[in-house]
């Protein structure tokens, strides 16, 4: 049975053990002659599964078992991962591609925190400003300067709203309603702060053509742009601004300025997190789209059909009837179109319940990715800042073993601190437990030993 794999490590004994029994210590830990018997120091719930590969040709990895710690396992064993089955491989895959997203999220903390080494002076100055103004947990500084950022886009979403109600407005020379001065005033700060942030971004960015083509960049500069367009038009003279196409391009400008309320993703992880989520769910959201088209199609379609003999009927032609067909499966009803017949009213109440089962179907798988989601973010951040940390406490640990080894502190120091990290040190696949490997023997010395 083992000689179905021969080159693993089990069946490599087998044959070590029938010509050379001087060579089985090197493929175990430890042998014992007078009973034949092999001793391995690895993990026992681990071989379990490692011996089904000689009696089903394939490896199922248990529950609870670590897949990294598998992996060694397998690579101890002389096994290759394609033994694994499908299922396990892909759970083995997740794991790696989670564990290689930590240590690029790692890797992004501490370049935030200390910088590249191997930068030059004007490299620093720009990893230092785009640090700045794009990672507000990277400093005190940084922070204060997203707090702004984030009190100037409500301030001026709050002046946006208000400069359009009649009682702060003021008649101009020609008795048309225009904004406050005063609002204009704070509108004209708040936007040399957004273009002074996206300057400033602009030039730091590692990635220029990147930064201007990412989606939340481009809805910073539709809510800048406007404000400029406006003033260059303006500065034509009253003869340019009484042309109506230019009076509705500046109307049309003025609205784009709402694009600003999306600058507080920039700021938030959960809006985030949701159009993550939203871009994970296309599958889902299509799905949706899907049936409510064909709901749509069909339930108008109907309704025009047993309407249309009726002396009253709203219901003129199939498009016209889409508007109802829409209000309906989505169960707003505004009331505006409705049927008159009977058949027209049965048609309408199983089209509001198909569009319930219709939009609640989709959602659940919807619902679960942003849960998924903001869960595995969660994840991340936390794995990345244990593993700084970690780092940071082996760097403090090796830093006290040299200052021990050249005789800087006590010996009663020196001795717990270079201790209690080698008895967290994992032994190598050669070293056997046994009573030797400690250095006391009764618990009272080691609470003696911990407590020093």
């Amino acid at each position: 049975m083992l000689s179905r794999f021969p080159e693993t490590r089990l069946a490599e004994l087998l044959r070590c053990s029938l010509t050379a029994p001087e060579e089985i210590l090197t493929l175990c830990d430890d042998y014992d002659c007078e009973t034949g018997e092999f001793y391995f120091d690895r993990d026992p719930e681990a071989f379990k599964c490692i011996t089904e590969l000689y009696f089903y040709g394939e490896i199922h990895m248990k529950r609870g078992i670590c897949p990294m710690c598998f992996l060694k396992e397998l690579e101890y064993w002389r096994i290759g991962p394609e033994c694994l089955d499908d299922c396990c491989k892909c759970h083995l895959q997740e794991v790696q591609d989670e564990l290689a997203e930590i240590a690029e999220k790692v890797r992004t903390l501490l370049v935030d925190r200390e910088g590249d080494p191997h930068a030059g002076g004007w490299q620093r100055f720009q990893a230092a400003l785009w640090r700045l103004m794009e990672k507000p947990e990277s400093s005190l500084p940084a922070h204060i300067i997203a707090i702004v950022s984030f009190v100037f886009i409500l301030v001026s979403s709050v002046v946006m709203c208000v400069g359009t109600v009649p009682e702060l407005q003021v008649e101009d020379a020609e008795g048309t309603l225009t904004e406050h001065p005063t609002l204009e005033r704070i509108e004209t700060v708040c936007i040399g702060w957004f273009t002074l942030e996206y300057v400033l971004r602009l030039v730091s960015a590692p990635h220029k053509l990147k930064f201007v083509l990412a989606f939340m960049n481009i809805i910073d500069f539709m809510a800048i742009m406007p404000f400029y367009v406006v003033l260059v038009l303006t500065s034509f003279g009253a003869g340019v601004m009484e042309l109506a196409n230019v009076q509705q391009a500046v109307q049309a400008l003025r609205i784009m300025r709402i694009a600003r309320i999306f600058k507080l993703a920039r700021h938030s992880s959960g809006l985030q997190t949701l159009t993550s989520a939203l871009k994970s769910s296309f599958k889902e959201l299509g799905l949706l789209l899907m049936y409510m088209g064909v709901g749509v199609f069909l339930f108008s379609a109907l309704g025009y059909t047993m309407e249309q003999n009726h002396p009253d009927t709203l219901f003129t032609s199939i498009p016209q009837s889409f508007w109802w067909a829409v209000i309906t499966m989505t169960t707003v009803g505004y009331g505006d179109v409705y049927p008159k017949t009977t058949l027209g009213r049965c048609n309408a109440a199983i089209s509001f319940l198909c569009g319930v089962i219709a939009i609640a179907l989709p959602i659940h798988p919807i619902i679960n990715n942003f849960v998924l989601f903001y869960n595995k973010q969660q994840v991340l951040e936390t794995a990345a800042k244990h593993e700084i940390e970690l780092m940071q406490l082996r760097s403090c640990q090796a830093e006290r073993a040299l200052t021990c080894a050249s005789g800087g502190e006590g010996s009663s120091a020196c001795h717990s601190d270079t201790f209690l990290p080698l008895l967290r040190e994992p032994r190598g696949p050669g070293v056997r437990s046994s009573s030797a490997d400690t250095s006391f023997e009764t618990t009272a010395e080691a609470s003696e030993l911990f407590s020093s």
